[in-house]
Formats: C-alpha cells, sequence, structure tokens
C-alpha cells in the first residue's frame, strides 16, 4: 500500500474503542493492539516522534493495517487475545508456555463429596491449588482419604446398595455407596478436609503420628514407613506458609525485567497465605507499551489458569480495564494492588529480584534460541531465494511397510518452533501398494484443496512447504502445485543422505554448511515429521495385526473382537490372558474363552 493510501486510511479510523492488526507487505500479521479510541493509538505508530528500537523497527514492517470496532475496551481486550493466540505476532509479547497446573477438586454438587486431580476449573465445585513444584496432588489426596476418609473414586451413590470395595477394608473410605455411613458423618468428615485442604495441617499431623506409631508398635514397618513420608510431606508444605500473610489470603504476585530487547515476567503464587511455587517466563521485547504489554499478558495467561482474588503488581499496567475484563468475562472480582510497605512488598521485591536475575541468566540462552528459529528463518529465505519470510514451514512425510497401512504426516514450525498443535496425520485412501510419490501428491492434494475455503481459518496458508525426499519427490509435488493453481506458497525438498536442499529454481542442490542452524531448522522439521508420521503407522498396524489375527479364530466376530480389543488393547495381553480372565469379556464365555486360549497355544 503506497504512503499516500495508508494516510487517507489513517483519517478514515474511527473514534472507537477496538483491535488494530498491523500486516507487513506479504499480508502476515505482526502486531495486534487494542485501544480504547482507535484513530489516537493507530496515529500514533505514524508521527516522526523518536519511538523505541522495537517499535520503530515493526513501523519499518508495516505495509497494511486493519481494524475491528468494539463496543467497550473491555470487549477489545477479549478479542486482542484471541487474535494474539491466533496468529502469533512477532511484536507481540506472547506467551507460548501456557502449560496448566493441577488442582485438588470437591466434587460439592454431589450427596457425599469426592475429591479428584484436575487441571480445568469450572463452576461445579471446591478448588485447592495450584499445586506447583515440590507439591504433590496425590500425596494430599492420599492423605484425604487415609485420615479424613474421602471418597476418591465416581462410583454413583444411589438407593441401590453396592459391596464395600478394598478402599472400604483399607480404612481410605466411608463407602457412602454401600450405605455404611450417613449424609451428616460424612458431611462432618468433608468440612475436616476442607480445613486440611485450605491449610490447616495440624490435627492431620496429629493423626498421622498416631497411625505411624500404631503400624510400628504392631512392626509392619512398611506402612509406618509410609505414615513416615506423609508426616514430612506436610513438614514442607508447613514451611510454606507465610507467617506474616493472613491465611484468607489469595495473591498472585507479578513483576517485570526488562534490557530493552529482551524481558522476563515472574510470577509469586500465594493461597490461603501459602506459597504454591513461582515461574519465570522469558520473552522477547514485545512493541506495545509497558502497561499495554503486562495487560495483555496477564489476558493471555488468566485465559487458562485460576485467577485470585488479587494481583499485586511490580510493574505497570491498566489497572481500571484488566479489572472490568475480570468482572466481566470471569465473573470476579479482582484487586490490584503495588503496596508500599509489609509482607506483600517483600514478596514483590522477590518476584522482581526473581525477574531481574533469571533475565540475566537467561539472556545467551534467549540469544541462542532465537539463533535457531527467527533469525535461521531469515537466513533460510536468503540461502534458498525464498519469496518470503517463512513464518509458517509445513513439512510431509510418509511412512508403510510393503504398502500396509500408508500413513502421511504434517507438521508445523511457526517462526522455527514445533507448533504441535497445528500437526495433522492423513491415512492414505487411493494408493494402491507402497508407491510414496502417489501417496505424497494425495496428501498434498487433501492439504491444499482447503486454500480459499472456510477451513483455511483453521488450516493457515503456509509460507514454505517442506517434503523430506529428493528430486524425484519434489517433482512429484511440484505437479500437484501446478494441477491446482497453487502459487506464493515456496517449495523445497531435503534429501537425508547428503543433507541437499532442492529447490525450483536450480536443478542443483543447494549444500548448507552442517553447522549452520538454517540446515539444523530443516533437519529438525524434517526429523519431527518423520517420527511423527511412524508413530501413527505403529498405532495403525499395531492395531491392524491384532484385529486380523483375532479374525482367524472361529466364532470371534467384529463385536467380540472389539470387546477383546478395549479389554486388552494389545495382542501380547490377549494371549497372556488367562481362560477366566477372557471368559470375563462381553460376549465371550468359557466355551470361545478355551477356544481362544488353544488357538495361541497352538502359534
Amino acid at each position: 500500500m503506497s504512503e499516500s493510501v495508508l494516510r487517507e486510511k489513517l483519517k478514515l479510523l474511527p473514534d472507537s474503542p477496538g483491535v488494530y492488526i498491523m500486516l507487513d507487505r506479504d499480508g502476515v500479521v505482526i502486531y495486534v493492539g487494542k485501544a480504547r479510541v482507535l484513530k489516537n493509538r493507530v496515529r500514533q505508530y505514524f508521527h516522526s516522534s523518536e519511538k523505541p528500537v522495537k517499535v520503530q523497527a515493526m513501523v519499518e514492517q508495516i505495509a497494511d493495517f486493519s481494524y475491528i470496532v468494539t463496543q467497550s475496551e473491555v470487549d477489545a481486550l477479549s478479542l486482542e487475545n484471541t487474535y494474539i493466540k491466533k496468529y502469533k505476532p512477532k511484536y507481540n509479547i506472547l506467551l507460548k508456555d501456557d502449560k496448566t497446573y493441577p488442582y485438588i477438586k470437591l466434587h460439592t454438587k454431589e450427596e457425599f463429596p469426592r475429591i479428584s486431580i484436575t487441571r480445568r476449573i469450572k463452576k461445579d465445585g471446591k478448588y485447592f491449588g495450584p499445586f506447583m513444584q515440590g507439591m504433590s496432588c496425590k500425596d494430599i489426596v492420599d492423605v484425604c482419604a487415609k485420615v479424613y476418609n474421602i471418597r476418591t473414586c465416581g462410583v454413583a451413590v444411589t438407593e441401590k446398595e453396592k459391596k464395600p470395595c478394598l478402599n472400604y477394608h483399607l480404612h481410605r473410605c466411608l463407602a457412602p455407596c454401600a450405605h455404611l455411613v450417613t449424609k451428616e458423618e460424612y458431611a462432618a468428615r468433608v468440612e475436616k478436609a476442607i480445613g486440611f485442604l485450605s491449610g490447616d495441617y495440624e490435627e492431620a499431623e496429629r493423626i498421622l503420628r498416631e497411625k505411624m506409631q500404631k503400624f510400628a508398635e504392631e512392626e509392619q514397618f512398611e506402612l509406618a514407613l509410609d505414615y513416615r513420608n506423609k508426616i514430612s510431606m506436610l513438614s514442607g508444605l508447613k514451611l510454606r506458609r507465610i507467617t506474616a500473610m493472613p491465611k484468607d489470603v489469595d495473591a498472585d504476585i507479578w513483576a517485570f525485567a526488562s534490557n530493552g530487547l529482551y524481558a522476563c515476567i515472574s510470577l509469586l503464587v500465594t493461597r490461603k497465605g501459602i506459597m504454591q511455587g513461582s515461574r519465570n517466563f522469558p520473552l522477547e521485547e514485545g512493541a506495545g507499551e509497558a502497561a499495554e504489554s503486562l495487560t495483555s499478558f496477564l489476558t493471555q495467561y488468566y485465559a487458562a489458569h485460576e485467577l485470585p482474588h488479587e494481583l499485586v503488581l511490580e510493574g505497570e499496567a491498566d489497572d481500571m480495564l484488566f479489572r472490568d475484563y475480570a468482572r466481566s468475562e470471569r465473573g470476579k472480582n479482582v484487586e490490584i494492588t503495588r503496596p508500599k510497605a509489609g509482607v506483600k512488598r517483600e514478596l514483590a521485591d522477590m518476584a522482581a529480584k526473581n525477574a531481574k536475575e533469571y533475565l540475566e541468566k537467561a539472556v545467551s540462552a534467549i540469544a541462542h534460541k532465537n539463533d535457531m528459529t527467527r533469525l535461521a528463518c531469515e537466513r533460510l529465505q536468503t540461502l534458498l531465494g525464498l519469496r518470503r519470510y517463512p513464518r509458517r514451514m509445513e513439512c510431509y512425510d510418509i511412512s508403510n511397510i510393503s504398502g500396509v497401512d500408508k500413513v502421511g504426516s504434517m507438521v508445523v514450525f511457526t517462526d522455527g518452533e514445533a507448533d504441535k498443535y497445528e500437526y495433522r496425520r492423513f491415512r492414505i485412501k487411493t494408493v494402491e501398494g507402497a508407491n510414496d510419490f502417489a501417496s505424497l501428491q494425495e496428501v498434498l492434494r487433501r492439504r491444499l484443496a482447503k486454500l480459499g475455503t472456510d477451513e483455511e481459518e483453521r488450516f493457515a496458508r503456509p509460507d514454505l512447504v517442506v517434503i523430506d525426499g529428493g528430486k524425484g519427490q519434489l517433482s512429484a509435488v511440484k505437479a500437484v502445485f501446478d494441477d491446482m493453481g497453487v502459487e506464493n506458497i515456496d517449495l523445497i525438498s531435503l534429501a537425508k543422505q547428503e543433507e541437499e536442499v532442492f529447490t525450483l529454481r536450480s536443478d542443483e542442490p543447494v549444500r548448507i554448511d552442517r553447522r549452520d542452524y538454517a540446515l539444523k531448522t530443516l533437519q529438525r522439521i524434517r526429523d519431527e515429521a518423520h517420527r511423527f508420521a511412524i508413530t501413527y503407522f505403529r498405532n495403525l498396524h499395531s492395531k491392524r495385526s491384532l484385529s486380523s489375527v483375532l479374525e482367524e479364530i472361529d466364532g470371534v466376530g467384529k463385536r467380540k473382537r472389539a470387546a477383546l480389543m478395549q479389554k486388552f488393547g494389545t495382542l501380547s495381553s490377549i494371549i497372556g490372558a488367562s481362560e477366566k480372565e477372557l471368559a470375563a469379556v462381553e460376549g465371550i464365555g468359557p466355551q470361545l474363552a478355551g477356544r481362544i486360549k488353544r488357538y495361541f497355544d497352538t502359534l
């Protein structure tokens, strides 16, 4: 877009809240931002005033922009988060490590509440956690069962009386399913368990010590040792209590550190006055303002994590906007504080120190990662004469044995990093025998057919397609590109023996130094495609082998094969099963179980 057209477009910006999207000359989204007033915010980028290095670098790449008007700035913040996840823009601060932590869930909507471990929080129970490093959910659930006899199974408690299970006989459950405990007695146990899960460990520790002593006196030393280990675990949890902090305080403490090029966000998590753990998020500095970047990061983080009642911030953020977002999107009133003194100030200082120290140690690692990812992609563009920076690379591979269970894999690297949510697998449908060329063509036809359709929203157009193979594989896929009229997607192949790169620009392969990160990036995506294809092939092949063997046994039809496979999973498990175990499978019975056992005994 010419400069004059861009100026005219800037004049048309509305006085409304919304999200703006910056695009480079290839139409790639490089930045997503939200604004209280679109006209004022977007125009700032194009003023001649001095800008930070990252902002200036982004502005120099802007060839066009688009925007979406929203009803409020809160809606804009929510939409910004959605678009950042979708496009992963180069100049936004991105939460790449979005792993969740385990919580202990008390199923309060059940008549006799049970406890379980989960990583997903819903509005259907009471949750305790998160349990971070050095804290074992399983051990804590085990204490709830041993001390308070809270049930851990999902068996429905109905009017029909059931037989007590092993947990009842091991004194780990009061067997409400067998009607051996009243609702009132069980509720009293649940209340005590809630106190324990909220951080009151004294009673549980006392009961554990009594049981440990009892088992020791009875010379049941293995059980006594198990109880001693549980006591040690509780002692470790007690050391995490922050003595000066009230027991009802749930707070996340955030700090931000930056050297202008790289940044780090540090988090301390406290629940019920207990330090749950910490995390550090190494980042590349974004092009947004500090307050804007931190607000955006918090929105990304809490989209997948529990939102506490209080955020303690060591850094600038749009407090009012985030509070409005939490209230409207999460239904929670959040207090945001920047304490000047006291224990929370000490925690904020600790988080700030963590962020600074982590950044100092991580700078070289972040720079090395940048060499292996973004810079390696830039090198590939130069070395191979690609039309554009290969932000989204897709690599394809085929796997089969003698033409049986043919499968194809598609793996995706974004900015040089594996993007596993985008991986896809293909089961070859139209090719007879072991014809890898034809199989590749089928896979690429099915993949490329999504371009220009509604499905392109889910399967974005790649910048570069990498084929595992040499000139023959490259030519086979090029024929598909030509037949389908696909343009503006670069196509190469990587031959494994000499690690030569074949392109469409020359008959001669490109040889890249084996120490070059550009080649290492191609090798990583090629090897990942091979691994992904092999894994899928083995899964299919093992299932087919089991099914085909069972077909040879008289009387074992489709339903009975399915029942056996569901019960045992593998052929070796069926072969090793006893007649009694086989007979217990639905539809088998003693007579057929004997026939199956005799069949395998003759193999």
